[in-house]
């Protein structure tokens, strides 16, 4: 993603079509090493990525690949997996994480190499959740393995529910009035505004808008949603005093610290996946989002009036209009959205 919202006709589909082939990493290669093998994927438009050349790239054990489309990263990826990387290293953004998730499901399966994120995207959500440093270099990141620091997260995976598509992998999901504010963050980085501050600045649009907006502004309107649990098969609850086939905003991640020190899951947030739904854009409720995003504010008030939190690993979502993953908007459906692979992070 660069300048704009990219927007997706179906979920990708990469590697080979028919039977799922695993390439398992080549753990023989490995043996005898005295430095580990880095692969690293690239993203050269990277808000910090342009101008600069990439790093330690002349160091024999450094693999730098600059892939251009889906299918070039899989094959990439592919190569890095027979030679039995020990790390894999994301040089981008949050887009570029949700990319190489996505064309490395069908390869490394459940068993991805360590993974080190190098901050290099506008917004960096990801950092934010593993504490990375805004500049944070390979050799620093490279140190940090060395010692041990890690944390493990699992990315969200969206997948038809009828098998007919591929599958996508991110960290943050969003339906109806999300899909604006993502517009609406784009905007924020053309006019200069990047990470933390452009989160707040938008949020603060999307209050304005949908607080004061008339009939007909599209950020008082809802989606035609149905959120199921995917394991009893019972609708989630549905509050608002709206239509319950809509929702006005659905958000999911697997996320433990977001931008701002914002506390959106409530103020003790659990490991795993977990969902924010408002029902219908009730104006008072809105008004009071800055306090539920940042401290957490929750009660049986704003329950009976659609707002709620759901901690779950599956949810069927069945959704009238576009979802955005990382950045990225893709096409409405019926999906199944639940926790991917546990990954591995290097942190500081």
């Amino acid at each position: 993603m660069y300048g704009t919202i990219y927007e997706f006709e179906t979920l990708p589909q990469v590697g080979e079509q028919g039977p799922r082939r695993i390439a398992r990493p080549g753990r023989q290669a490995r043996r005898g090493r005295s430095v580990p093998l880095v692969g690293i994927i690239r993203n050269p438009r990277s808000h910090r990525n342009k101008g600069h050349a990439p790093e330690m790239a002349d160091c024999s054990n450094i693999l730098t690949e600059t892939p251009r489309t889906r299918s070039a990263l899989y094959s990439v990826l592919e190569g890095f997996a027979q030679r039995g990387i020990d790390y894999l290293v994301v040089d981008g953004g949050d887009g570029t994480v949700r990319d190489v998730l996505t064309c490395g499901a069908e390869i490394f399966g459940d068993q991805w190499p360590t993974f080190i994120v190098l901050p290099k995207g506008k917004t960096n959500a990801l950092a934010i959740d593993l504490g990375l440093p805004n500049h944070w270099s390979l050799a620093e990141a490279l140190a940090a393995a060395h010692k041990g620091h890690t944390l493990s997260r699992r990315p969200l995976r969206i997948s038809s529910r009828d098998g007919s598509n591929g599958c996508v992998q991110g960290f943050i999901l969003g339906t109806g009035a999300f899909a604006l504010a993502t517009e609406a963050g784009q905007e924020a980085h053309r006019r200069g505004a990047f990470n933390s501050f452009a989160v707040g600045l938008t949020v603060l649009w999307g209050i304005i808008q949908t607080l004061f907006g008339r009939t007909g502004n599209p950020w008082r309107s809802c989606t035609p949603t149905r959120l199921i649990d995917h394991h009893t098969g019972t609708d989630l609850p549905y509050d608002g005093p709206g239509d319950p086939h809509e929702r006005f905003m659905t958000v999911a991640t697997t996320f433990e610290q977001f931008p701002l020190g914002a506390r959106p899951f409530g103020r003790h947030v659990a490991p795993g996946m977990k969902m924010a739904v408002i029902d219908w854009p009730v104006r008072w409720v809105v008004a009071l989002l800055p306090l539920i995003m940042m401290f957490g504010l929750a009660g049986r008030f704003l329950e009976k009036r659609g707002t709620h939190r759901f901690a779950t690993s599956a949810v069927d979502l069945d959704i009238g209009g576009p979802f955005i993953l990382d950045g990225e908007a893709f096409p409405s459906g019926d999906y199944v959205l639940e926790e991917g692979p546990q990954i591995t992070f290097v942190v500081p």
